[in-house]
């Protein structure tokens, strides 16, 4: 197996005791090994990485991505959610193989200059005519190197219907249940080792039919998969469940089974004190997106009241047409500030939000066990930050300079033990070739 000894460094581990120190992580093929203060055991054929003037952190976790998006970058700029949808959907209608394959392997390259190990992405248009969707990003996936976990989407609501994606892009309840199970069969590993895990994930309230929403439910637990949806994103979307259902979103979602420890949703922008009590007491996730909601004007999610209630709050990108960046370190740094935005300084401390973007997404992901924190038996699943830089050097608190200041250099990403960047530089792709296939398709 092949041995990386990270010396020197400053090492947030986020165990259950929340250490930190001065120190060492030795990762071993794909395990981590040790991981403690002061200097490292002597190792035979290690590769030795000079950690001073570095923090090391678990790898983020990317909790909710539409990783197709990238080459849709940059339209309906000014739109609301519902605007920015009906612009885009006949665009989306078009992808393909071609398209998904190339926008994913782009958006995964930012991700893991960016800090992140592994990412799940919500894909649910699927075109009649576009070739296998979910195959392409997986694909895609595995060449970048990130620990994935595909959410099977899908949308059998369309216009005639009274729901907002053309009719091209919907399918029909016994093809999607007959499609998702496929992708379980043919992708799922539960093993604690997993790059690949499948999930269950109708679009929304608006795009997917109650009965949907109830038999994606009943499969999911049948199969033991984790379930993820869009919910409580905009008030306009609180507004059209009250009319239709007579309900917020969150209780029709209740009634359907969509809540529980197994479920994560999008977003969870407006839900009110009673239903934040809920999730907390279901153990309900929730995905906070804040460039996405800030570029669609849809609001502020109240993750301190989340957290405090029980809710497990992770991190996501959202997809890249509403969130031009796809930067994770930069969800964190806003995830903090807009939480303080909303309820003051103490709302959220620098440590509770890289919490979010390891621990919690661990946990939402059903992974706790394999990853999200530095300890002996995890996944190699790790970043060193350098904060030698202008904008890092001198801040005493590591955390800080992380959370606090612009994105600091990658000295080095490993995903599942291996070196997907090193001294900034992505090492599974080259970036200026995933820059020009990106532009062509756009």
């Amino acid at each position: 197996m092949s041995k990386i000894v990270i010396e020197g460094a400053y090492v947030a581990t986020l165990d259950p005791a929340r250490r930190e120190f001065g120190g060492h992580v030795v990762a071993e093929g794909n395990r981590l090994t040790a991981v403690g203060p002061g200097p490292a055991p002597a190792y035979d054929d290690a590769r030795v990485v000079d950690g001073r003037g570095c923090l090391v952190t678990p790898g983020f976790v990317n909790t909710h991505q539409h990783l197709y998006q990238w080459v849709t970058r940059g339209l309906a700029a000014d739109a609301t959610l519902f605007e920015w949808l009906t612009t885009l959907y006949p665009v989306w209608a078009r992808i393909s193989e071609e398209t998904v394959y190339v926008a994913a392997r782009a958006a995964l390259a930012q991700l893991a200059r960016t800090g992140c190990t592994t990412v799940a992405d919500h894909h649910y248009v699927f075109p009649r005519d576009g070739g296998d969707l979910l195959a392409a990003e997986i694909a895609a996936a595995s060449e970048i190197g990130l620990r994935f976990h595909p959410a099977r989407g899908s949308m059998d609501r369309g216009q005639k219907d009274g729901g907002l994606p053309p009719d091209s892009v919907v399918e029909n309840r016994d093809e999607i249940l007959a499609a998702t199970e496929a992708a379980i069969d043919r992708w799922h590993d539960p093993a604690p080792d997993s790059m690949l895990q499948i999930v269950v994930a109708p679009c929304s309230p608006f795009s997917v039919s109650g009965e949907l929403m109830r038999e994606s439910a009943e499969l999911a637990r049948r199969r033991g998969v984790r379930m993820h949806t869009h919910l409580a994103e905009t008030t306009d979307e609180t507004d059209w469940c009250r009319e239709t259902f007579n309900c917020t979103p969150l209780e029709y979602a209740d009634r359907l089974g969509w809540t529980g420890p197994d479920v994560w949703f999008a977003h969870g922008i407006h839900f009110d004190d009673a239903e934040i009590k809920h999730l907390g007491s279901t153990g309900t996730g929730v995905a906070h997106c804040p460039s996405s909601n800030a570029r669609l004007g849809a609001g502020i999610a109240r993750t301190a009241d989340l957290r405090a209630a029980g809710s497990p709050v992770g991190l996501g990108v959202d997809g890249a047409a509403s969130n031009e960046s796809g930067s994770l370190v930069e969800e964190l740094r806003h995830a903090l500030l807009f939480a303080r935005a909303r309820g003051g300084p103490q709302a959220l401390t620098v440590r509770a939000a890289l919490e979010m973007a390891t621990l919690d997404g661990a946990r939402i992901l059903g992974r706790s066990n394999d990853i999200g924190s530095l300890e002996p038996g995890k996944q190699a699943d790790l970043a060193v930050w350098n904060l030698t830089t202008l904008p890092h050097a001198g801040i005493p608190d590591p955390i800080a300079a992380l959370t606090l200041s612009t994105p600091p250099p990658l000295t080095l990403l490993l995903a599942n033990g291996r070196p997907v960047v090193e001294h900034d530089v992505l090492q599974t792709a080259d970036t200026d070739t995933l820059a020009t296939q990106a532009a062509l398709l756009s």
